[in-house]
């Protein structure tokens, strides 16, 4: 099999290679094309890669390319992790909120909206050249905002769009774990739209045991989402909900801790991988190393506005990986029947309850050569229902936005996001994204 990982040249592609390494089937993938925009960024992680198929029989081949079509034609699997606009495009996502005094994060608030208005048009492209190019490929969509991303590309390659994403994997592995059971003996309620979804259960032999979870203080406070978000309102909510919802519930709190610490995420990163690249542009050996050293280093400091000062992650979070084996497992169910279930973003067709059947959902799926398919969820009630349908409105309306140019859906979109508290300010966050990120002020210039 032939797999194009778009956005090769990022960070995380040698967790994608590396997984590939662990799979001896006879039908694996024995070919991936990289493509990235950037020449420099696709030799570095050409370089990991080539260590780290070091001492492997017959790893798979890597070829790099700067050209989509070429990356694409006649491949029978797509992994999309672009990242549009680049860290800088992410920093100014941030600070645009930040300013106003709003949330200032990658994929949740403004800052992702933001992040989905530029990165539509280009995903769209993608799909376009990918039915042109690889009519059966399926493509499986790392790219953020994934819920919004991957319903875009629905409207041009169908069902064979498939989201990923590792943090209802970590959450559902962590609450197993927890309770001394292995996760894959366990089977997950988990209910929502991407980085905003709640555990509702996790049942092991024929019992649902998230209860005896959260009725314990020792066990739900050793995890990260029982520090996140505290044992009182976890109990409340009768779940445990995906970290991003700390947004959400927490938002006063998230805007102080990112504007004391003086550093956004975003500007973190940017730093740290303008460093990465650089030391081993002109370095012809020791690429793994650093890649796994920077990578440790990047995991370590997740999320960290908020924890509180001096809390160090979990050694297993800090490992951290999920992502990448579910894409194997997704092309392994494809393409040899090995019948999987898996938490993934997918047309909802049903599954849940009070939202549109086209809108794309993230939801336990049981995946095999067909694709796969979302199993139903109990509905969601109360304010659950309220926050999902609200902010499914809203990625709509910034696909609407981003595909007809239309300004006034896109002040629409973020005048009707829950973290955002004005039309006025609405107004002046689509002026700062449009000042600030010029692939934003294009989409309304075409």
């Amino acid at each position: 099999m032939r797999l194009a990982i778009l956005g090769g040249g990022g960070f995380r592609t040698p967790l994608v290679y590396g997984a590939l390494l662990t799979d001896r089937h006879e039908r694996r993938v024995e070919e991936v094309r990289l493509h990235d925009t950037d020449p420099a960024r696709l030799a570095v992680i050409g370089r990991v890669l080539e260590e780290m198929a070091q001492g492997h029989d017959d790893p798979p081949a890597v070829r790099t390319t700067t050209s989509l079509d070429e990356a694409v034609e006649g491949v029978d699997f797509v992994f999309s992790a672009i990242r549009v606009g680049g860290l800088e495009g992410r920093t100014a996502d941030e600070r645009v909120a930040l300013e106003l005094g709003l949330l200032g994060q990658e994929t949740t608030g403004p800052g992702g909206l933001s992040y989905g208005l530029r990165t539509i048009p280009v995903a769209l492209e993608v799909a376009e050249r990918v039915r042109a190019l690889a009519p059966d490929a399926w493509v499986i969509n790392f790219t953020n905002p994934a819920g919004m991303i991957t319903e875009a590309m629905q409207e041009v390659l169908g069902d064979r769009v498939v989201g990923i994403c590792d943090s209802p994997i970590g959450l559902g592995r962590r609450a197993a774990q927890t309770m001394g059971v292995s996760p894959a003996e366990t089977t997950v309620d988990y209910v929502g739209l991407n980085h905003l979804g709640w555990l509702r259960g996790v049942h092991h032999e024929g019992r649902d045991i998230l209860p005896e979870l959260l009725a314990d203080d020792a066990r739900l406070g050793s995890m990260e989402e029982g520090q996140l978000f505290g044992l009182d309102w976890i109990r409340t909510l009768g779940a445990i909900p995906n970290e991003y919802l700390y947004y959400y519930y927490f938002t006063r709190d998230a805007i102080a801790s990112i504007t004391g610490s003086g550093q956004t995420r975003g500007e973190y990163l940017l730093d740290q991988q303008r460093g990465f690249y650089a030391a081993l542009a002109g370095r012809p050996d020791g690429a793994l190393g650093e890649w796994d050293r920077v990578r440790l280093e990047r995991n370590a400091t997740y999320m960290r506005e908020a924890r509180a000062e001096g809390e160090e992650r979990d050694e297993h979070d800090v490992q951290g990986g999920g992502y990448e084996g579910v894409a194997l497992a997704i092309m392994a169910a494809i393409a040899r029947g090995e019948q999987a279930s898996l938490i993934l973003n997918v047309r909802n067709d049903g599954a849940v309850p009070g939202l549109p059947a086209d809108a794309v959902v993230e939801v336990p799926c049981t995946v095999d050569e067909s694709g796969p398919r979302p199993v139903p969820a109990g509905p969601l009630g109360g304010h659950q229902l309220g926050l999902v349908q609200q902010v499914k409105a809203v990625e709509r309306l910034v696909i609407q936005a981003a595909t007809t140019g239309s300004e006034q859906l896109a002040v629409e979109a973020f005048a009707l996001h829950p973290l955002v508290d004005s039309v006025t300010v609405a107004r002046e966050l689509l002026r700062g994204y449009r000042a600030r990120i010029p692939l934003v002020d294009a989409v309304f210039r075409r």
